[in-house]
């Protein structure tokens, strides 16, 4: 029956870089064999002076992911929302997607989720990777609640997303899913040698991936490392990612722990060619986050059958299984981060993490999204 109905996803995909361009292509990709599907890109997604890092594009050599799409929405600008919420009307689609992860784009959202409701009433679907964004305030949540104002049923990425929106949204059917598991990059890479890192052969590597921001906790992990060299000499740590915050902040705190032959940071964006490298020379992968909702950073991670470390926060302790696909650790703390790797370090000799991480990855919910679209479909 599927085929010829048509869903429209609003949302950012190629030439954009990032975790939710990666997300919308993945979205694509499992509904597009059993609908026909559309994706309205960006052709402004942020402004520049908004943005922090150095581009938005993917200036990748290898293309990992890309949706076909047509770049039609303009983040700020009113005229082009209503043009583009005509077009909508145009399509007769069956249902319309809109993949929402910042309050920044509530104006945009709303008004062009106001203007086609009488069209598309009862078939306005948000995907809501986040409720409110990691460093969100008051003034977030009114944007977030005016740019879901219009939605009929969502689907959210974890758990805390779901008690988030059934106190926004009590009356709205809230489907539950996640992110799917990153194994689109290159597996066949050999790790580079550790000495290309000033690091000894028999390092033990811990890897920090993704863009460095304050939420993210980095500052944390890098206090804590003295204590975890006391636990193990052969720990060493692998800093990877564009930083949008003042680099100086980390490599003073290096300086000042006196552990710099103990850390490497590259401070830029990876491409996707790169992404294997790294992640093929990890032992563990941390996630010292403040916050979160879910990540895109430990999903590669299983897509690499590489355990994770993180913190107890959001959507992040759903996803992993304590002693078998990684640890949990307290937020800003430490001592409980050291412990966590004192938990992997003990574990390494008897588990067996990539057949653990196997099974795990069967379960994701991502790929049940196909069977919720068709349950919302027949309404």
């Amino acid at each position: 029956m599927n085929k010829n109905l048509k869903i429209i996803i609003i949302g950012p995909a190629y030439p954009y870089r990032g975790g939710n361009s990666l997300f919308v292509s993945h979205l694509y990709d499992i509904l597009k064999n059993e609908f026909d599907v559309k994706v309205y890109n960006y052709k402004l997604l942020y402004p520049s002076f908004l943005f922090p890092g150095t581009t938005q594009y993917d200036e990748s050599d290898s293309l990992i992911k890309k949706a076909p799409n047509e770049r039609l929405i303009n983040s700020i600008n009113p005229f082009n929302w209503f043009s583009v919420a005509a077009l909508l009307k145009k399509e007769n689609a069956d249902l319309v997607i809109f993949d929402w992860w910042h309050p920044f784009f509530a104006f945009c959202h709303y008004t062009i989720s106001s203007m086609i409701r009488s069209k598309y009433r009862g078939k306005i679907l948000f995907i809501t990777e986040n409720f409110i964004s990691h460093e969100g305030s008051i003034f977030d949540r009114v944007l977030t609640a005016i740019g879901l104002r219009h939605a009929d049923i969502f689907i959210s990425l974890s758990e805390r997303v779901t008690q988030d929106l059934s106190v926004f949204a009590p009356n709205k059917k809230v489907y539950k899913s996640e992110l799917p598991i990153y194994d689109c990059y290159d597996f066949n890479q050999a790790p580079p040698s550790k000495s290309r890192f000033g690091f000894p052969d028999d390092a033990i590597i811990l890897l920090f991936f993704g863009y460095i921001r304050k939420y993210k906790g980095l500052d944390i992990l890098i206090q804590s490392m003295p204590e975890m060299l006391s636990v193990n000499k052969n720990l060493r740590l692998l800093i990877v990612g564009e930083s949008y915050e003042q680099i100086n902040i980390y490599t003073e705190l290096i300086s000042n722990l006196e552990i710099e032959d103990k850390i490497f940071l590259i401070n830029s964006f990876v491409p996707n060619e790169a992404v294997g490298q790294y992640y093929s020379l990890a032992d563990l992968v941390i996630l010292p986050y403040r916050s979160a909702t879910q990540s895109g950073i430990l999903n590669i991670a299983f897509g690499f059958g590489k355990p994770v470390l993180a913190t107890r926060v959001g959507g992040l302790m759903e996803s992993i299984e304590e002693g078998k696909t990684g640890f949990l650790a307290e937020p800003e703390n430490t001592h409980s981060l050291v412990n966590g790797v004192k938990q992997f370090l003990t574990a390494r000799t008897t588990v067996n993490f990539e057949k653990e991480i196997l099974a795990k990855n069967r379960t994701n919910l991502f790929y049940s999204i196909p069977s919720m679209i068709k349950e919302i479909l027949n309404g």
